[in-house]
């Protein structure tokens, strides 16, 4: 079973937003086996140190300057990661973003949109895209 991780600067202040993410925990349970770490913010300089070492696997930094794909690309990438590695890590930054070492180190940067969202609800959305593309690689009928 493929470890899915996600590296995420900041916590979950809200309980909506915790429960949300607990949500998709349990739906991803199914699929991969998911790890969150949650960093503490920080300057730029000292939170690249503390990303760096949890990027393990296949890395995709979420960055504005990233590619666009639609869910079903995704669903696609993560099938074809799953073939060649057994862990693909997802980093999510801070409202000051992300240290230009993180987004060398990456395998894929990857963008959402061109809008900036809280890093809260960016984990939500990161999540259920991560379902969306379990299911969608299963033919399951969740993605419409």
């Amino acid at each position: 079973m493929m470890t899915v991780k996600l590296v995420c600067v900041g916590s979950l202040k809200e309980a909506y937003w915790r429960q949300a993410c607990a949500e998709y925990e349990k739906r991803l349970s199914a699929f991969c086996k998911l790890q969150i770490v949650a960093l503490p913010e920080s300057t730029l300089p000292k939170e690249k140190d503390a990303i760096l070492k949890e990027c393990e696997g296949y890395t995709v930094a979420l960055c504005v300057e990233g590619s666009s794909m639609s869910s079903e690309d995704l669903a696609k990438k993560i099938a074809s990661v799953s073939h060649t590695a057994s862990k693909i890590t997802f980093v999510i930054g801070s409202s000051c973003g992300l240290d230009d070492a993180v987004k060398k180190r990456a395998d894929l940067r990857l963008s959402f949109s061109s809008f900036t969202f809280p890093h809260q609800m960016m984990r939500v959305i990161l999540l259920e895209q991560i379902y969306r593309a379990f299911t969608i690689d299963r033919n399951m009928t969740y993605h419409k």
